[in-house]
């Protein structure tokens, strides 16, 4: 590996266009954690229990359900990050599915979400793995 592996997180982003992030992203895998001074990488398989949601019960902030709370407020990306206190990159990002919002993210995006009356499914065993029900309009 270069030496920039083990000096800079930057180099374990999962960023699309990158060199590295391509062969990982491409092979269906993503970093989920880097501990450079112990010398660890985590990758997780995208679509795993843990990527599809947080457990039972507990909102699933994917990019279904990001577009469609700003679809929901009517806000266009740049909007959405303003209202969440982020880059606009951040919230395409999300909606790409190059990312998924953080713990504290996925809190927020609840209280808008709660606040702007939008409903949506929880992840539970009878909902499936994106916790969305596609036979109706509800999130």
């Amino acid at each position: 590996m270069p030496e920039s592996a083990s000096e800079s997180r930057s180099f374990w982003s999962n960023r699309r266009g990158g060199l590295q992030s391509s062969a990982w992203l491409a092979a269906g895998f993503a970093v989920d954690g880097v501990d450079l001074q112990r010398g660890e990488i985590v990758f997780r398989r995208r679509g795993s229990a843990r990527a599809r949601g947080r457990g039972a019960g507990k909102a699933r902030w994917d990019s279904e359900t990001v577009r469609a709370l700003r679809e929901h407020l009517g806000l266009n990306q740049a909007g959405m990050a303003d209202v969440l206190g982020v880059r606009q990159q951040t919230v395409s990002e999300w909606e790409t599915g190059v990312y998924e919002p953080s713990r504290g993210r996925s809190k927020h995006l609840d209280l808008v979400a709660e606040r702007a009356g939008f409903s949506y499914r929880t992840v539970s065993e009878d909902t499936g793995p994106a916790g969305i029900d596609k036979t109706s309009d509800t999130v």
